[in-house]
């Protein structure tokens, strides 16, 4: 049954400039009124939108990706100026989303193909059917891409969805509506709703609504998969990080060093699967250090708007301060700062790209995932402790090993507690491969084939 809405005690999410502090913009919240009839709209628009043929939803993806294109620079400016992405960064963002659009509508009948298995039946198979209205709630970090890695492959499945973003990119929020709408998406196939964390949960209770996604915190992912285990409703969770980046004695510093570099430091750190603890054995450490050290001050700070520019503010000074008593604790906990480790002087939201050397246990750099460019350093005595070090985490994201022998990598690579593991090569996001973490990091993958039928009934059909 659906649940009566409240109202929030929230008027309006305000977009803020991260670069100069300035308030941009503000979207007013929805109203239960208008709350009620997006979901009203969203279950409305399931039936025809489930029923339509694959080629027909992929009509669609495809023109969605053409909007993202021909709207690629005014989307990229918007990232800028409501999360400060570097610009370059920005566009390389809205380049991806048409990607994983074009992607799923040439793959999804591929992926959701019956399977036939063999049994004493006449016939008997398992189908891959849409579940209904999906709930996703999306961070800021990647306003555009986090939204279109679940919705492309949820929407192709034959699923609609209600997109709740985070509070500082409303307008973000606003123009992935207008692109489905712009490419002839049906009314309620995408419901974008500007509303609070409660107002959220009492979207997520509503019967209408029979799945959740969430790409965010590990205190978010606890709080809304006990709402939805409460409800009995299917969640994927992809949360916080704390990746390794475990160099090995054989490594060729060079590029490990121009690799840790991008890794830690691109979107100004503020990545799940960024490079975050630098796990170096000792015999290379201090060679790896000074070189990282050297390429790291090269980042320079400024307007992300400006090509010149290589490190951008953090999105809020909220996250930019926090940041910063995570790294003085470490300081005090014997951490030895080697770069930056204080915010950008006179500037809203910047922090300077910072290393951090000796880093152990009982530090927030050891411990805690950092959000932002700050690299810690642990140095241990051979493989088998970087090992026992990468997996010293509650998180389970990513990581990546650096070695010249491949084949060693890639046992190394194999014995990481993590939802991917990548040899000689940053940790990234491909759209023909899942993604996704273990223990704290969340559960449930995105992209890939199994991305897309997360939000399926996998359905036996059994004819005797």
């Amino acid at each position: 049954m659906a649940e009566s809405f409240q109202e929030s005690t929230m008027k309006h999410q305000e977009s803020i400039n991260p670069a100069t502090g300035k308030v941009e913009h503000r979207v007013p919240l929805l109203d239960a009124a208008a709350v009620e009839a997006r979901l009203r709209a969203a279950a409305g628009a399931f039936p025809a939108w489930s029923s339509r043929r694959l080629e027909e939803r992929g009509a669609v993806l495809r023109k969605v990706a053409g909007e993202l294109r021909s709207r690629r620079e005014d989307l990229a400016q918007l990232m800028t100026a409501e999360m400060g992405k570097l610009r370059r960064e920005a566009l390389a963002e809205i380049d991806k989303c048409a990607t994983v659009c074009d992607h799923y509508a040439a793959h999804a009948a591929g992926y959701l193909q019956s399977e036939d298995i063999a049994t004493e039946a006449q016939r008997s198979y398992v189908r891959y059917e849409p579940l209904g209205c999906v709930l996703a709630v999306m961070p800021w970090n990647f306003p555009y891409w986090q939204v279109f890695r679940f919705l492309a492959p949820a929407l192709m499945a034959g699923n609609v969805a209600l997109l709740k973003h985070a509070s500082n990119v409303p307008r973000c929020a606003d123009a992935i509506g207008e692109l489905l709408q712009a490419a002839g998406a049906p009314e309620g196939v995408l419901g974008v709703l500007h509303i609070d964390n409660e107002q959220a949960a009492q979207v997520l209770r509503d019967d209408r609504v029979v799945a959740v996604t969430l790409t965010g915190s590990e205190r978010a992912g606890r709080s809304i998969a006990a709402n939805a285990g409460e409800q009995i409703k299917k969640c994927v969770m992809e949360l916080g990080g704390s990746d390794a980046f475990i160099v090995l004695e054989d490594a060729d510093l060079d590029s490990t060093v121009d690799a840790a570099v991008r890794s830690r430091f691109d979107n100004s750190g503020q990545t799940c699967i960024a490079a975050k603890r630098f796990i170096v054995v000792d015999a290379i450490a201090d060679a790896f250090v000074e070189r990282f050290v050297a390429a790291a001050s090269k980042r320079v700070y400024g307007d992300p708007t400006r090509e010149e520019t290589t490190l951008a503010p953090l999105a809020r000074a909220d996250l930019r301060d926090e940041l910063h008593k995570q790294v003085q604790a470490s300081i005090e906990r014997g951490a030895k700062p080697l770069l930056g480790c204080e915010p950008v002087a006179g500037s809203h939201a910047g922090y300077a790209a910072s290393i951090l050397d000796n880093v152990g246990p009982g530090m927030p750099a050891y411990d805690e995932e950092l959000f932002g460019p700050v690299a810690a350093i642990i140095r241990v005595r051979d493989e088998a402790e970087a090992v026992r070090v990468a997996n010293d985490t509650r998180y389970g994201l990513g990581g990546s090993v650096w070695t010249a022998d491949a084949q060693r990598g890639e046992a190394v690579a194999c014995q990481l507690q993590c939802g991917a593991a990548f040899v000689n090569a940053v940790v990234k996001s491909d759209v023909r491969l899942p993604f996704g973490g273990v223990k704290r990091s969340g559960y449930g993958r995105e992209l890939g084939v199994h991305g897309i039928r997360e939000f399926t009934n996998i359905k036996t059909v059994y004819v005797a």
